[in-house]
């Protein structure tokens, strides 16, 4: 994740690209998105506020659990 900012902010500062910065880009991004797809969710406007929704649909105790087999 070195050196993600400063090349993120390099087209916005004025300078371009090249196709190996591009797909520098692209390697990084995927590794984000393999670490967390609901870190998506949380980027969206409005997020906060559906902070409950999530809980709730992350929440993987409201599932039931098969029951245990007995003890020896």
């Amino acid at each position: 994740m070195r050196g993600l900012m400063p090349l993120l902010m390099k087209n916005r500062n004025g300078g371009r690209w090249t196709g190996d910065e591009k797909a520098e880009l692209l390697r990084q991004m995927r590794i984000l998105w393999r670490l967390s797809p609901y870190l998506l969710f949380l980027l969206l406007p409005g997020s906060a506020l559906l902070l409950p929704l999530y809980a709730g649909w992350l929440d993987r105790r409201r599932k039931a659990r098969p029951p245990r087999p007995p003890s020896a």
